[in-house]
């Protein structure tokens, strides 16, 4: 395993202990995944071990409308639409869970974004 790859999951594992002791009144989880096309988004209730919302520059609704699925542009409306479908669940607060990414850049726009769209975190 190279030293980027250690560096990343020990990030990640600090954020997941930091929300396992944080976790007050079983709120769900914002899950954010980032890879090199695409940007992911999920809302995880880790009480049932179900996903109550999902969102991604890969959907349909937002496919045609992007330029590149890898922009901020796309993460703003991945977080805009995200927190629509979250609000319909009937989901209003929950947990930032930004994984072993740095809150910078694309994770930071789908954050603000899903704010503005409702979600508080």
């Amino acid at each position: 395993m190279d030293k980027r790859k250690q560096l990343f999951n020990k990030r990640r594992q600090r954020v997941r202990n930091s929300l396992r002791k944080n976790a007050t009144g079983g709120r769900p989880r914002l899950s954010v995944h980032r890879s090199g096309q695409h940007i992911y988004v999920q809302v995880i209730d880790d009480v049932k071990g179900a996903t109550l919302a999902a969102a991604s520059s890969n959907d349909k609704e937002l496919r045609g409308s992007l330029k590149s699925g890898a922009n901020i542009e796309a993460a703003r409306q991945v977080g805009e639409l995200v927190a629509k479908r979250a609000l319909e669940a009937g989901v209003k607060d929950v947990i930032f869970d930004r994984g072993g990414f740095i809150y910078h850049g694309r994770v930071k726009a789908l954050a603000d974004a899903a704010r503005e769209g409702g979600l508080s975190f």
